[in-house]
């Protein structure tokens, strides 16, 4: 796993070494199944654009080795990552096996804070559980109008969601890739979403390719996050100042000099 979730799960996660450990382990299993069976993570765009919905503090379906900084209540099911349990919840369904999903539909009882990532219901299939209760907030699965005759039609129109790279937590990329699944997003009934909630979300599931948010915030838990990257324990975060870099480059067989001034993330927090 990358080094920056390790460091954060070594702060941040409850219970003796030998109990981390163990659950790494069985996570790491299930998740590099889930992958092989095409299963692809979320991009953290969209998981902050369904945070922002609810204000969730918990991601329900998240592995132990991808589950965002930005949370403050990761877990699943009874497992908790780190801190304590319970608040508004955001589930990213596919992420749960069929007995995880009945639990968390019993779990879920009377409660009106959820926001479901899921993949679209085709209209033949069973009513799910949490639609009973729920509205559709979200969908690219758009009704493909037939072609009239001598037009072409792109048959992925409406489909598509920006995703993780199979693996990204063992390299600790942010590299997206594009999965042509369709995707729907549902609240509670009673659950009031914004305009400006919904064109955030459609924004980020609209993303195609590139790479996932990448800002980086050194304050609570997040700053243990940021603080195990690379840059990280290179003093790259926090540093106070510029670096400056030159590269020579061979053009028309001529040397030319590049030189690149990046800014540093500097902690602003107070000493």
């Amino acid at each position: 796993m990358a080094s920056s979730s390790s460091i954060l799960l070594t702060k941040a996660m409850v219970g003796p070494r030998t109990r981390a450990i163990t659950v790494i382990q069985e996570e790491t299993e299930r998740t590099e199944e889930k992958e092989e069976a095409g299963f692809r993570s979320p991009t953290w765009s969209i998981l902050q654009a369904l945070q922002k919905i609810n204000k969730a503090k918990r991601p329900e379906g998240e592995a132990i080795m991808s589950a965002p900084p930005f949370f403050h209540t990761p877990g699943r099911q009874d497992i908790k990552f780190w801190a304590e349990d319970g608040g508004p919840t955001v589930v990213v369904r596919k992420n749960l096996s069929k007995s995880e999903q009945e639990q968390w539909s019993k779990k879920m009882g009377e409660a009106k804070d959820w926001v479901v990532w899921c993949r679209s219901r085709k209209k033949d299939k069973e009513q799910r559980p949490f639609e009973v209760d729920g509205k559709e907030i979200f969908s690219n699965h758009s009704k493909q109008v037939k072609p009239k005759a001598g037009e072409n039609m792109d048959k992925k129109e409406g489909k598509g969601q920006s995703v993780r790279w199979k693996a990204w937590w063992q390299q600790g990329s942010i590299k997206c890739a594009v999965s042509e699944e369709y995707a729907s997003c549902w609240v509670h009934q009673d659950c009031h979403v914004a305009d400006e909630q919904k064109a955030a979300l459609k924004k980020a599931v609209g993303v195609s390719g590139g790479k996932d948010e990448c800002q980086v915030r050194l304050k609570g838990r997040e700053r243990d996050y940021w603080m195990g990257t690379k840059i990280g324990m290179l003093g790259g975060c926090g540093f106070q100042g510029q670096l400056t870099a030159g590269d020579g480059s061979d053009k028309k067989a001529k040397w030319e000099q590049d030189i690149m001034m990046c800014e540093m993330f500097i902690d602003k927090r107070k000493s």
